[in-house]
């Protein structure tokens, strides 16, 4: 069977649109077959992103106190959990962390802040943080501010934002079991608002909710059709005072699966191990690197991760390399 998906990478990489079937495929793969299954992954992305791994760092700028209520989030108006809860940083902290991120050698540095829409005073806060940030190091910023307007999506990349984040977190059938404040499709028009304004989009999602193999295809698939240039693969770690804190992990080796499938069904995308890497992955996190090209270090939004030296140390002793910004 090793043969076969070697024959797949081929095809991927002769330009090949993965199908439908063969996304399944790769999701009800045997676990005998999942070295052969990284194996060709691997062959996608070496063509695409060599040996380099991208290094991103989020700062979680507003936290808690947000009035959507998505069953997986601890900042959500239906979670009681024990989270650090604050109002807006303030610019000059928002930047300190720019620098922090710069000297680890981040090539994307995200500022995320809670709730459904970025208020005035957020935006004039996000807005010169931006300036700032851009006037004093090279770095590629991102934001993750909630449901955009054309205005607001205009507004950020003036100030300097390169990269909007904002996951579909799942597929439109599913979608509704795990947000009713907001729809599928406001997530989707942020997102073409986002593109039209000139910046680039991070858009993903949360595979563990208890979606179908079918729901995780759809979403690939949705990714794909929007044309988004990253796509963070987040696996849920259950989260204490949430609607789906009674859910198990994933196994290490449905993950693999995971990455390899948004691999194939993206393969010139940035393919990003993000939230939950550490805790789903466990004793096959490295393997993941053979998949995708980026990671998240230094921790994410409410939890921490394994840290920047033992992510420094995996990179290399697995041969890869930190990314660099291009001159």
């Amino acid at each position: 069977m090793s043969r076969s998906w070697n024959a797949l990478s081929l095809r991927v990489l002769a330009g090949e649109p993965l199908g439908r079937a063969d996304a399944l495929n790769i999701l009800s793969a045997p676990d005998d077959e999942l070295l052969a299954l990284v194996d060709a992954a691997f062959s996608v992305r070496q063509v695409f992103f060599g040996r380099d791994v991208n290094l991103h760092v989020l700062c979680n700028a507003k936290s808690g106190a947000c009035g959507e209520d998505c069953a997986f989030c601890s900042q959500s108006a239906v979670a009681t959990s024990d989270i650090s809860r604050y109002p807006m940083k303030r610019v000059e902290e928002i930047v300190a962390g720019a620098r922090e991120a710069h000297r680890l050698g981040a090539v994307k540095y995200c500022t995320v802040i809670s709730g459904r829409s970025p208020s005035a005073r957020d935006m004039e806060t996000i807005c010169e943080a931006l300036r700032r940030i851009k006037a004093e190091m090279k770095m590629h910023l991102c934001v993750s501010v909630g449901l955009l307007t054309d205005r607001l999506a205009a507004e950020l990349k003036e100030a300097g934002a390169d990269r909007i984040n904002h996951n579909l977190e799942t597929s439109r059938r599913f979608f509704p079991r795990i947000c009713t404040t907001h729809r599928y499709e406001d997530r989707v028009e942020t997102v073409v608002r986002a593109k039209a304004a000139g910046l680039e989009i991070c858009c993903g999602g949360l595979v563990g909710m208890g979606e179908t193999e079918e729901d995780r295809v759809d979403l690939a698939l949705a990714l794909r059709e929007l044309g988004v240039h990253s796509i963070p693969v987040n696996f849920l770690d259950p989260r204490a005072g949430t609607p789906l804190a009674g859910l198990s992990r994933l196994s290490p080796r449905d993950c693999l699966r995971t990455l390899v499938m948004f691999r194939m069904t993206n393969p010139a995308t940035d393919i990003r191990a993000a939230g939950g890497r550490e805790a789903n992955l466990g004793a096959l996190q490295v393997l993941a690197l053979y998949v995708a090209n980026s990671i998240f270090t230094q921790g994410y939004l409410t939890t921490p991760g394994q840290g920047y030296p033992e992510d420094l140390a995996m990179i290399e002793s697995a041969g890869f390399r930190v990314g660099r910004i291009e001159a």
